[in-house]
Formats: structure tokens, C-alpha cells, sequence
């Protein structure tokens, strides 16, 4: 087997929109620089993803240098939002957190709206640092986190998709697959690991850049949207629940806190660092 590298990066600009996969990326203390740092909300300020309107896979968020968005959609005009002056904030909940941000131009908010035909805002965390901790119960004081689910990164590996792949397959449902990486959205893929081994992992390194893993993650009716066209099936949900059910959570995939800051690339070696005393 080769040596395990860093395989590929995703970064999403807005959350649950499609983003890029750059080929490096700086690492800051709550995330990728420029990761889900944008996120719609409903008129209760909730927020809005993919769970409640698949449509948004088939948008597609562009950072730009001035860390705005581009962005564009089927039959929508593409439209450029600038980072909003530093200002007013409102209140607003992801995963029953609340949270301040800066809302965006009332432009932005005619897009989203038009595009997804309910009314929606777009918000901007402007100081990522000090708005959203994580959860203390798998971190550590100081630890926060942008408008992603829960952690800074999320991490996934080839040979764990090649194994799901393959269980869909046996389970008789290979017109539903093979399954791309696109329906986990992560930000990094690790190349050259045996299957599941992750579930193992307490601390890594890829690159220059050490990371605590901290939570495998449990998966939801997003894995089953095709993040090309938004339409649904039952896979991964379906095996997930035969082959990687701990509680009431299907896992895969794992959140990661980064110990330090700096810059990863694609090749980067990858590396465990250490294992949990239990496996």
C-alpha cells in the first residue's frame, strides 16, 4: 500500500452550496480560511441547508480574493456579494446555537429567495474567532468553529468510500452507486489508509499541520442528494444503517480541530500521530 497523502480539498464558501476543491488551503483555528464562513437563514433566522431544500446542491459558491462570494445557480443570473461592512449583527441559530452575524446585501437575499422560492437571508460570520464555540464535550476552551455543523474540519478517505461502495453493491442496490465524495462534503480526503481505520485515529498530521480527531461523524438525508441535480435516493442512509449504526448515529467520516494554523496541499504524507487506548 502507498504511503497515505492528502488526496483532495474541498472548500464551501457558503453553507450547504457547492464549492471548489483548491488545490491548497490555509488552516486557521475554527477552519479551512474561507469555509462556510456565509450561511442562509429563514425569516426566524434559522438556518437553511440542503435537509430541508435540495435545490441549493446545484449552487455553486465562489470565493473570491476579498473573501466575497460569486455565485451561480440553474436559470439564475450569477451574482457577486461583497463581504458586508462591519455593523449591525443579528442573532441567528445553526444546530441550536446562537450566533452573530453580519447580514448581506439585500441582493443576495432577492437571489437565494428567487432561486429556492421561499424567503431566505444570507449572513456572514465576520469574527469566526469569537462567535461559536465548539462543543466542550469534544474540545478544548478557546475552541470555535465557523458555520459548519459542528468542528473546524471534516475528514474522509478513499478506501471507506471504496468499502461503502462496495457494501451498496452486495446489498443489491448498485444502481444507486457507486456513491462519488461529493455526498459527505468534506474538506479533506486521505489517500493510502485501510478501510474504516479512521475510526481509530486520535491525533494526525497532514502536511505540516496536526490535528485532533475528535467525533466521527453522523450522516444525514444530505449523503442522499445527488449534488449535481438535488435529487434524492435512500443510499448511503440505507447501508450506512446496516454497516455503521452506533446509536442512533450512521457514521462516516471524521471531525477534525487543528492543533496549529498554516497551509495544507494536495500530496501532502499523511500520518497518524495517535491511536485511542481502545483500539
Amino acid at each position: 500500500m502507498p504511503n497515505p497523502f492528502l488526496q483532495a480539498i474541498h472548500r464551501y464558501p457558503v453553507k450547504s452550496v457547492a464549492g471548489s476543491g483548491p488545490g491548497e488551503a490555509v488552516v486557521e483555528p475554527w477552519g479551512l480560511a474561507g469555509d462556510r464562513r456565509w450561511m442562509l437563514v429563514d425569516p426566524e433566522h434559522r438556518f437553511v441547508t440542503q435537509r430541508a431544500r435540495p435545490r441549493l446542491a446545484a449552487a455553486t459558491a465562489t470565493e473570491l480574493p476579498d473573501g466575497g462570494v460569486r455565485l451561480t445557480a440553474p436559470d439564475m443570473p450569477p451574482l457577486t456579494v461583497a463581504v458586508p461592512q462591519p455593523g449591525t449583527t443579528v442573532t441567528v441559530e445553526v444546530w441550536g446555537d446562537k450566533v452573530e452575524a453580519v447580514p448581506a446585501s439585500g441582493a443576495a437575499a432577492e437571489w437565494f429567495s428567487t432561486y429556492l422560492d421561499v424567503p431566505v437571508r444570507l449572513v456572514h460570520m465576520d469574527e469566526p474567532g469569537r462567535r461559536r464555540p465548539t462543543d466542550p464535550a469534544y474540545s478544548r476552551p478557546g475552541d470555535t468553529v465557523s458555520f459548519a455543523d459542528g468542528f473546524p474540519l471534516l475528514l474522509t478517505t478513499t478506501a471507506s468510500l471504496d468499502a461503502l461502495n462496495a457494501l451498496v453493491a452486495e446489498g443489491g442496490h448498485a444502481h444507486e452507486g457507486p456513491l462519488p465524495m461529493n455526498r459527505f462534503r468534506p474538506n479533506v480526503v486521505v489517500e493510502g489508509t485501510a478501510p474504516w481505520d479512521e475510526d481509530a485515529w486520535q491525533r494526525i498530521r497532514i502536511g505540516e499541520i496536526a490535528f485532533r480527531v475528535v467525533k466521527p461523524c453522523g450522516r444525514c438525508v444530505m449523503t442522499t442528494t445527488d449534488q449535481r441535480t438535488g435529487q434524492r435516493g435512500k443510499e448511503p442512509l440505507r447501508t450506512l444503517a446496516r454497516h455503521r449504526r452506533v446509536g442512533d448515529q450512521l457514521l462516516f467520516g471524521q471531525n477534525l480541530i487543528p492543533e496549529s494554523t498554516g497551509t495544507l496541499r494536495v500530496g501532502d504524507p499523511f500520518e497518524v500521530l495517535d491511536r485511542r487506548p481502545e483500539a
